[in-house]
């Protein structure tokens, strides 16, 4: 297969194996891909599983018409790509490995032979002239393995980027790639996503047109959405709202619990319900769900005055690869001393940002009305967001939105009468109940103000605490005039016909400019309420989680100056100007402090 002119594919696809890494269920094969550059030197791309070395060694004499390769590049020493390490080196006896430092001990492990007179070791920022094509090497440890490199070709703007990208299944099967891809990432690499956000980092600064991965196909036109997964995966954000439901059921009593809170999600308007049997359904892949969808329940029984074994598994699967960032639910079961959820419970405790619903359903053998209406109030909490969000089933007037509003971090939603914009505040406050009446203070200088003075109306989004800093950079450190700030969101409505954020909110209020207060820098629009909606129960974003918890910080390391306390733009100089603005969130001096 021709990737360009000069980059050829000498893989070889794999339809006996039936476990690949001896666990993962591959009915579609498996791909161990290999490419060759041909240039004024040549140099091959990985080796192949040891029981294809024949049909390898056939496919890069194929396309090398008589030449020999002079470099064996090695970016990964697992066996199914190393394999035939020795066996090259013994029929291109003038080639020479290069690998990076890690790799060449891994070498005199797996063959005893480091190959220390036929070496080149290279690591971060190294180059490799071919002729036309120019090779740069970057490192990417632990993704998934310690000595593991990718190479960027220069000339045709290729990345080889070892296990990253891969996929389970042969090449020879058309197959979708999310699917078996997210199986294979977070089983594989799951547990190394701030290895792999370091990589996507060192990407974002590469012009890459191809993507020749280890396993499955090369990639090209579908590259932006590929680095999208690989972001959402990585960094362990939920890529699906909606529920997945993973249980275990000796009896069958358990699995009629959890079959009927499927059936009461989707009448709430859950937007999506998965449901698997971890006994009898491919474990991978309930590992993957859990990590796809936005919310998790557990239900199972308690066996042996601990978890059913099946379900222990799942979520010692789930830990091993950081699980985070969820609402976890519980169903247990249990004749006469249920412990399941004490003990569900404990095992996730300690993973970062697992909020467990209020609601829990306790079952005894069978259920009985009780449970069922714990079942009802669990489809509740967990379609609480869902509800508020559509109009048809939204509470509208729900004035305990109003008790979100504090000392805050709120997104200002407006319409130009071309495009949806919004803004950063922290400067919301109720004045008063009776009527309910809304302050909200904005910079003169920020295209919004400029807007709602027009239109007289605006949406105030209450942050929760779950919003990530990509939010903030999205929202406050650019202009609605310059920029679409919606661009790559899919935003709700409320009656008013702007728009408000379909996360990371736990509220919003729908405000009517009732009057306006000229403040020299700022304006002050007093507002009334015209639509007030709870999202979800999550905290509210205050200005110190924020500063806490959110925000990078900043790096003031040998520097001299201020720095802001709000976005951590750094103003270097002795002394701060009184009339000083930050250039990238808009506040003022009294913002700033100085780096101590």
């Amino acid at each position: 297969m021709k990737i360009t002119d000069t980059i050829k594919y000498v893989g070889v696809n794999d339809h006996k194996i039936d476990l690949f890494e001896g666990q993962y269920v591959v009915e579609k094969g498996m791909a161990y891909n290999s490419y060759v550059i041909i240039d004024e030197k040549v140099a091959v791309f990985d080796t192949v599983d040891a029981r294809f070395t024949h049909e390898w060694l056939d496919n890069i004499q194929s396309v090398l018409d008589g030449r020999k390769p002079d470099y064996l590049i090695v970016q990964h020493m697992e066996p199914d790509h190393s394999a035939n390490i020795m066996n090259f080196m013994k029929l291109y006896d003038k080639a020479e490995i290069v690998a990076s430092a890690k790799a060449f001990p891994m070498m005199k492990n797996f063959f005893g032979d480091d190959f220390e007179h036929r070496r080149i070791e290279v690591g971060e920022g190294s180059i490799l002239w071919l002729g036309k094509h120019i090779l740069h090497f970057v490192t990417a440890p632990m993704v998934h393995w310690p000595e593991v490199l990718m190479t960027y070709d220069e000339a045709d703007r290729v990345l080889f980027s070892a296990d990253a990208f891969g996929k389970f299944g042969a090449n020879d099967i058309e197959d979708e790639w999310d699917c078996e891809a997210r199986r294979y990432y977070f089983g594989i690499v799951g547990k190394y996503g701030a290895q792999v956000q370091a990589v996507l980092k060192k990407a974002a600064a590469l012009d890459i047109r191809t993507i020749c991965p280890l396993h499955g196909p090369v990639l090209t036109d579908t590259i932006p959405h590929v680095l999208k997964q690989y972001g959402l995966w990585s960094s362990y954000t939920p890529e699906t709202d909606g529920v997945f439901i993973a249980y275990t059921s000796v009896y069958g009593n358990t699995k009629k619990a959890a079959l009927l809170l499927a059936d009461k999600l989707k009448e709430k308007g859950c937007p999506k319900v998965a449901i698997t049997d971890l006994a009898r359904e491919d474990m991978a892949e309930a590992v993957e769900d859990a990590f796809r969808y936005s919310k998790l329940v557990l239900a199972t029984t308690t066996y042996n005055a601990d978890v059913f074994p099946f379900m222990r598994t799942f979520i010692e699967h789930l830990t091993e690869r950081g699980y985070r960032n969820r609402t976890v639910g519980l169903i247990e079961n249990g004749s006469w001393a249920p412990l399941a959820a004490k003990t569900m419970t404990k095992m996730l405790e300690g993973q970062p940002n697992i909020k467990f619903t209020q609601t829990a359903v306790r079952i005894k053998s069978a259920m009985n009305d009780e449970n069922k209406q714990q079942i009802e109030a669990l489809a509740n909490e967990l379609c609480l967001d869902y509800l508020a969000q559509h109009s048809e089933t939204a509470n509208k007037q729900d004035l305990t939105a109003l008790f979100n509003i504090g000392y805050g971090l709120y997104v200002v939603t407006s319409n130009d009468g071309r495009k949806d914009n919004g803004l950063i505040v922290n400067t919301v406050s109720q004045v008063t109940n009776t009527p309910n009446r809304i302050a909200v203070t904005i910079n003169k200088q920020n295209y919004s103000h400029h807007v709602i003075k027009q239109t007289g109306k605006m949406n105030v989004n209450c942050l929760s605490v779950e919003a990530p800093f990509s939010v903030f950079e999205c929202f406050g450190f650019r202009s609605g005039r310059n920029v679409d700030k919606f661009e790559g969101i899919e935003p709700l409505y409320s009656d008013n016909g702007l728009a408000f954020l379909p996360r990371y909110i736990n509220s919003f209020m729908s405000l009517q400019v009732e009057q306006y207060i000229d403040l020299d820098t700022h304006g002050m629009f007093i507002c009334s309420v015209t639509e007030a909606r709870v999202i979800s129960k999550s905290e509210t974003m205050t200005y110190t989680y924020y500063q806490n918890n959110v925000k990078p910080k900043p790096k003031t390391e040998g520097k001299k100056g201020w720095v802001c306390k709000v976005c951590g733009y750094v103003y270097e100089g002795d002394e701060l100007p009184e009339d000083f603005v930050c250039p990238l969130c808009k506040h003022g001096a009294a913002d700033f402090e100085p780096i101590k």
